[in-house]
C-alpha cells in the first residue's frame, strides 16, 4: 500500500445532520505504519473503509479534548480488542485523556469482565499506554519524527498542532486553532498542510439553525478558529506545496458550496488546494 493521508472526517463540531460530513479524524499511512490523528464519531467504520484493519493502527494522537476529536477513542480501542487485537497501542494527547479512558472502562465494566471470563480475552485496560503531549515536544516513532506545538484554541489550553517528518517529506496538521503567526514557521515548506477552516458568513447561520440566544458559541467560534482567508495566508507565507482544508465550519448547509470556500482561500493562496471530504485519500 502506497503512502497516503486520508481525511476520514472533516466536519467541524460534534453535531451531524443529513448531508453533513462526520467529525474529525485523519489517517496517515507511512512506510507501512498507520497513525491516527483524532477519533471523532464514525472513525472505526471510516478506517475499515480505507482497507485498514483496526488491529493495524500503530499509534493514536488526540489533539485536544473537544468531543468531536476523541468521542470514539474508547469504542475504537474496544472494537479493535473484540476484533482480536492483543498488540499494545500508544496513545498521545492531553493529560486529561487518561481520565476519559478510566471512565470508559468503568462504563463498560460488565461487558469487559464477561469477555475476559467467557471468551478468554486479554485485559482491555492494559492494551493502551498513554503519553501526555508537551509544547515543543519532539517524538520519534518508526523512523518518523513528530513535532508538537501548542496552538491557540481557547478556552482549552492543551490543544496541539502536529508535524510529521520522514525522509524528505513533511505533513502538518493544524488541529483546532485560531489564526496564529507561529503556524507559519511550524508549517514552513511542508509538502502538505491540513488546516481547519471557517467562513465568517456561516456563523450567523449556525446560530440560527441551533436556535442559540446566548452569544457564547458565537464568541467561541470567532476566538478559537481560523477564517478561510487567513488559512490561505498561512499557506502562502509558509510556502507549502499543497493545502488541504479540514474541520469545516459550517458544514452540511446548502447555503454554502465549494466555490464559497475557494473564493475565500484564494484571497491569499494561489497554490494547490484540496477541499476535504469524508474518506478522501491524498497520495504522498
Amino acid at each position: 500500500m502506497v503512502d497516503f493521508v486520508s481525511l476520514l472526517g472533516v466536519k467541524g463540531g460534534p453535531a451531524i445532520r443529513p448531508g453533513s460530513n462526520m467529525p474529525t479524524s485523519t489517517l496517515i499511512h507511512i512506510d507501512g505504519k498507520n497513525f491516527l490523528v483524532d477519533t471523532g464519531l464514525g472513525v472505526s467504520r471510516s478506517i475499515c473503509d480505507q482497507g485498514v484493519e483496526l488491529n493495524e493502527i500503530d499509534a493514536i494522537f488526540i489533539t485536544h479534548m473537544h468531543s468531536d476529536h476523541y468521542l470514539e477513542l474508547g469504542p475504537l480501542i474496544h472494537t479493535a480488542w473484540v476484533s482480536g487485537r492483543v498488540k499494545p497501542i500508544s496513545i498521545y494527547g492531553p493529560k486529561r485523556l487518561k481520565h476519559y479512558w478510566r471512565a470508559f472502562l468503568d462504563s463498560m465494566v460488565d461487558d469487559i469482565a464477561l469477555r475476559i471470563e467467557d471468551e478468554g480475552r486479554i485485559d482491555l485496560e492494559k492494551l493502551p499506554t498513554f503519553y501526555s503531549f508537551e509544547d515543543r515536544q519532539f517524538l520519534s516513532l518508526s523512523n518518523i519524527n513528530i513535532r508538537v506545538m501548542r496552538n491557540l484554541h481557547p478556552p482549552i489550553l492543551d490543544s496541539f498542532a502536529l508535524r510529521f517528518e520522514w525522509e524528505h517529506y513533511s505533513i502538518v496538521l493544524s488541529g483546532d486553532t485560531a489564526y496564529m503567526p507561529e503556524m507559519i514557521d511550524f508549517a514552513d515548506q511542508a509538502d502538505l498542510l491540513i488546516h481547519e477552516v471557517m467562513l465568517s458568513e456561516g456563523i450567523d447561520l449556525i446560530m440560527n439553525r441551533l436556535g442559540h440566544e446566548d452569544d457564547k458559541l458565537r464568541n467561541h467560534l470567532l476566538q478559537s478558529h481560523t477564517l478561510a482567508k487567513n488559512v490561505g495566508l498561512i499557506a502562502k507565507c509558509a510556502k507549502v506545496k499543497c493545502l488541504a482544508l479540514n474541520h469545516f465550519v459550517p458544514d452540511g448547509f446548502a447555503e454554502f458550496n465549494d466555490e464559497d470556500w475557494l473564493q475565500a482561500i484564494r484571497r491569499h493562496w494561489s497554490g494547490k488546494v484540496i477541499l476535504g471530504r469524508d474518506g478522501i485519500r491524498i497520495p504522498l
